[in-house]
């Protein structure tokens, strides 16, 4: 099987649950408080490890309690750890609300996430061998996520781009990648075109191919996922759970189909394999907590 190194942030969520988001300048009550692991990068390094993959994550954390409680739970985990750097600045923190319907909204302070440099992630990527998987994010400096995108590319790894928190990515990374993944609202900021339905995420999609990305997957929450890869443009359904919290999701999505890349899957069979992890996660508290494992994937 192939490597997969996995470049992104690390934080620590504070999840408070309410029955309700509270509005501007309004305060609400809310339930059971949870504080765990998350992070972008590291959810979807702890899904790719989840799913019985080994995964190198390259990542900086602060020279404090979290980052050594992060580190201890990698570890726990099964990721590989030997890339991930300490730094002065404190670990990042993301404080998460989420309301009686499962949505959430996340504030998140990068901390050490935003002084991972390009330096910092060099020794993972002296690693990468051809057709090896580099999945990246963006809660990190957009500098360091576009130079290693080339380095990786250059070496001929698949670099898959969940391009989230939404942002402008630009033609020149765009053009490197295999495989990027943007949600609907991700869509809309990179294409500009609205995702409301299949039509128009098939536009965006086209609109992305255009500039240059080989491959195309517009999640689409309970709707399912759209693929275009060039061959072929198809919506992958997505399986239907009670959800309780939607937090890290998409994350788990994005691990579990690097999973089953690095296995050899098709890229249609590894975004169903994927909505199966995600549609697990979903049904339980947490980001990293509610990751499944192979084995609860493989069975549900």
């Amino acid at each position: 099987m192939n490597k997969i190194i996995c470049i992104g942030s690390s934080n620590t969520d504070m999840v408070v649950r309410s029955e309700r988001l509270p509005r501007p300048g309004e305060s609400v009550i809310g339930g059971g408080f949870v504080m765990a692991g998350g992070g972008k990068g590291a959810n979807q390094a702890v899904a790719i490890a989840r799913m019985g993959h080994k995964v190198i994550f390259a990542a900086a954390v602060g020279e404090d309690m979290f980052g050594d409680e992060a580190i201890a739970r990698y570890r726990q985990y099964g990721v590989d750890t030997s890339y991930i750097v300490r730094k002065k600045t404190p670990s990042g923190i993301a404080l998460i609300m989420v309301d009686a319907a499962a949505q959430n909204s996340i504030s998140v302070a990068l901390g050490a996430n935003s002084e991972l440099s390009v330096a910092d992630v060099m020794p993972a990527l002296d690693l990468i061998e051809p057709n090896d998987i580099v999945l990246m994010q963006l809660e990190i400096p957009m500098e360091t996520v576009a130079a290693c995108v080339a380095v990786a590319a250059a070496k001929g790894a698949r670099v898959v781009l969940n391009p989230a928190p939404a942002a402008e990515v630009s033609a020149d990374v765009l053009s490197k990648l295999y495989l990027i993944t943007p949600n609907q609202t991700e869509a809309e900021t990179l294409t500009g075109i609205e995702v409301r339905d299949e039509q128009s995420a098939r536009a965006a999609a086209e609109a992305l191919r255009a500039k240059g990305v080989e491959r195309v997957i517009i999640t689409m929450g309970g709707d399912g996922a759209l693929l275009d890869d060039g061959g072929r443009v198809e919506m992958v359904p997505a399986f239907r759970v009670n959800a309780v919290d939607t937090t890290a999701a998409g994350d788990v999505y994005n691990g579990a189909i690097c999973a089953a890349l690095a296995e050899g899957c098709s890229l249609r069979d590894a975004m169903i394999f994927g909505s199966k992890a995600s549609a697990i996660s979903v049904t339980r508290i947490g980001a990293q907590p509610s990751i499944p494992t192979r084995e609860e994937v493989d069975k549900f």
